[in-house]
């Protein structure tokens, strides 16, 4: 299972065999030990759930829950898989960045930074109204609907909250492995401030 639960150390870049310069995002994967198993002859479903780093407080129902793997983590996220491979792995289990090689590609989910309120040429890239003519509408949206109905159909394209949403990348080639340090480097950006939670999938 080519999976893991990372931190977003920051962006760099490297210096491919032909010369060529490619952005780097680094990807902070410390080890990921296999918390709970599900299988679809108890749960319905078949999955794994990892769990990452270590939390000084942990809260009571999920004491007995991390009991069993021995661990008190600050991070769990749960991953489908196959029930064929499934077998393969038990409960303790340690991943690292030895799951992943360089070349390969994978989907990387984090969540985008917040932008707080934004007009509608941040949120949208609407067009600014032209600056002639004693017009004043230069960042206003215009006209938001009709006579009729006389209301604002759902989905309309305004000011609001922006950013902050759940975003996945694919595709994205692993390009730097340090197994010491457990950094995963993979070519181009990944959605997110540093320190983000990302969550690493193999596309295989």
């Amino acid at each position: 299972m080519k999976s893991l639960i990372a931190r977003k150390v920051g962006m760099t870049s490297t210096i491919a065999e032909d010369g060529s310069v490619e952005g780097v995002t680094l990807l902070s994967a410390k080890d990921n030990t296999i918390s709970q198993i599900k299988t679809i002859e108890i749960d319905g479903y078949s999955a794994i759930q990892l769990s990452s780093e270590t939390s000084k407080k942990i809260k009571k129902p999920q004491i007995k829950h991390f009991s069993k793997s021995k661990i008190s983590p600050k991070l769990s996220r749960e991953f489908r898989i196959n029930p064929e491979s499934i077998e393969g792995y038990k409960l303790g289990d340690v991943l690292t960045t030895e799951s992943f090689e360089i070349g390969d590609l994978v989907n990387v989910t984090s969540t985008s930074k917040g932008k707080g309120y934004a007009g509608t040429i941040k949120r949208h890239n609407f067009k600014r109204g032209r600056k002639t003519h004693g017009g004043r509408s230069y960042r206003r949206p215009g006209s938001i609907g009709s006579m009729f109905p006389q209301k604002v159909f759902k989905g309309k394209k305004m000011a609001g909250r922006m950013g902050a949403d759940q975003v996945t990348v694919k595709n994205l080639k692993v390009t730097v492995i340090d197994k010491e340090l457990g950094l995963i480097g993979v070519k181009g950006a990944v959605p997110g401030p540093r320190k983000a939670i990302v969550i690493i999938r193999g596309t295989k």
